[in-house]
Formats: structure tokens, C-alpha cells, sequence
């Protein structure tokens, strides 16, 4: 089978090898496509195109990409967000795309595509995660704090922590020249200056510690990171030790600024729970 994660930033294709391990191929987000969203994917799966089914999760079932599929309401468990799969073909190949959550009417409205696949295949991972109250959290484009209980995805919260750092790599705030040194100090200065909960009035003292103090470019974008994220566990609210489930630079960030605020923290692979996550579809049927 192919199995594919295809978010806002990026593609992630993985085909079974036939020997228990899986071959990788990435491609461009749904928020990079040039071509439409079928095109894009024939030529991604390249030579692998025809040769088994394809199950998709994430941005490919939004509205305006591939295929557009329903959310699932929470409070959602496995079977529930299973069933909401849609089942079609692209040139005659079976596709599976998997469904997004969404917050239940009267609640603050929020979604999330493609994480939940990540959190229901990290139970399947470590079925321990399937009992009391967990909160898994999400670091990437749009972040997503998940809260659980014995396997049911109860709420969640998505920061637009990934976004805005790269719109602020645009600003005015890392445009001076300088070098690229100083990102993990600049990292750490950021998680301190969080704690002062002023985001608006934080923001431009990237800017101007570099023309008063001497900080560097680098430091300044490292300092951005660690403001955001600080804020970002800030005002999730709840001191709960975190699962953490993404890309290895991400969720090394992510556990430093944990450590920094004094919470408990471990880490999953996402790669590793997607797949996981897109087998369960199957077994579901």
C-alpha cells in the first residue's frame, strides 16, 4: 500500500517495501500547488502511480484541494473518525482519504486535518496512551493541543504559531545584515522574554536588540521562535505533561521551550504515527 501525509507545507508518500520497512518520496504542501491537486499528486507517486492503493490524511481532504471531506465532530474516538473516510479512485487507483475533527457546534470553532491521524496511530503505537487523560500536542504550520480521554479526542486548541513565525521572517524584524549565529541564544532569550505575557510589545525587541545590543540575524529569528512558542505553551493553560508528535527539529524545540517552563514532556515520531494512523483506516472498514 501507499500512505501519504499531505499537509499545508509539504507531502510525505511512503510505500511498504516488502520487507516490514517503508520507502519515502516528499513533494510540495497543499498551500505550495501550482498544478491541481491530482496532477500534483500523480507526478509525486511518479513510477509508484497504479501500483497499489493510496490512503491520504490531512490538507488533500480540504475544501479546494483533492477531494473534499466532511469533518467528524468531537468528541471523537477511532471508529468514529474511521468511518468518516471517503473512498474514491484517481485514475483508476483506490484512494482512501482520511476525515479531519472539528470542534461540535456552541464550541469556539477550530479544525484540524491530519493530526488526528497522527494522534489515533499513536495509540495504536502505545496502547497506553489509550487510558486516563492525555494531552498530545502537534508543533508545525498550525500547532494543535489535543486533549483525551481513554481514547477519545474530547477537544483541542490549533495556535498559529508556525504561520506567523514565517510571516515574521518576512518583517522588518530579521531584514537587517548580519550573521546567521546565535539562533539557540536568541531561542533561549525568547522563552525568558514570554514569560512577560506582552507578545505585541515583545515582537519588536527583535529588531531592536540588534541595533542596540549587537545581536545578529540569527539570533533575532531564534528569538521569535522561542517568543512564540513560549506564548504558545503560555496560553495553552494546562501544566499537564505533553506527548509531543511531529518532525525531529520541531518537536526538539518544542521540548526545550517544555523544559524551560518545567513540563513534563515525551516524543513520538511523526512519520512513524501517521502510518499508523493510515493502517487503522483499512482495518476499520
Amino acid at each position: 500500500m501507499i500512505l501519504g501525509d499531505w499537509g499545508t507545507s509539504r507531502l510525505r508518500l511512503f510505500r511498504a517495501d516488502g520487507q516490514g520497512g517503508w520507502t519515502r518520496r516528499d513533494g510540495p504542501g497543499i498551500g505550495a500547488l501550482e498544478a491541481p491537486a491530482a496532477d500534483a499528486l500523480r507526478e509525486a507517486l511518479g513510477d509508484w502511480a497504479g501500483t497499489a492503493p493510496v490512503r491520504l490524511a490531512g490538507m488533500v481532504g480540504a475544501r479546494g484541494a483533492l477531494h473534499e471531506v466532511p469533518y467528524v465532530d468531537c468528541p471523537a474516538d477511532r471508529a468514529a473518525w474511521a468511518a468518516g473516510a471517503a473512498r474514491l479512485t484517481l485514475a483508476g487507483q483506490p484512494l482512501t482519504i482520511a476525515a479531519g475533527l472539528a470542534m461540535p457546534p456552541g464550541a469556539a470553532p477550530d479544525v484540524m486535518r491530519g493530526e488526528e491521524t497522527q494522534i489515533f496511530g499513536a495509540l495504536a503505537l502505545d496502547p497506553a496512551l489509550a487510558h486516563g487523560r492525555q494531552l498530545i500536542v502537534h508543533p508545525g504550520t498550525h500547532s494543535k493541543w489535543a486533549w483525551l480521554e481513554d481514547g477519545v479526542v474530547r477537544a483541542f486548541r490549533t495556535f498559529f504559531t508556525g504561520e506567523l513565525y514565517a510571516l515574521l521572517q518576512q518583517s522588518t524584524l530579521t531584514r537587517l545584515p548580519g550573521a546567521a549565529s546565535g539562533e539557540a541564544e536568541g531561542f533561549a532569550a525568547g522563552l525568558d522574554r514570554a514569560r512577560d505575557r506582552d507578545l505585541l510589545g515583545a515582537l519588536f525587541a527583535a529588531r531592536a536588540a540588534q541595533l542596540r545590543e549587537g545581536r545578529t540575524p540569527g539570533w533575532a529569528k531564534g528569538y521569535l521562535s522561542g517568543l512564540l512558542i513560549g506564548h504558545e505553551l503560555a496560553a495553552a493553560g494546562d501544566g499537564a505533561a505533553v506527548t509531543l508528535i511531529g518532525a525531529p527539529g520541531l518537536t526538539d524545540a518544542y521540548a526545550r521551550a517544555c523544559d524551560h517552563q518545567g513540563r513534563a514532556h515525551r516524543t513520538l515520531d511523526g512519520d512513524a504515527c501517521v502510518i499508523a494512523g493510515l493502517e487503522l483506516l483499512e482495518e476499520s472498514r
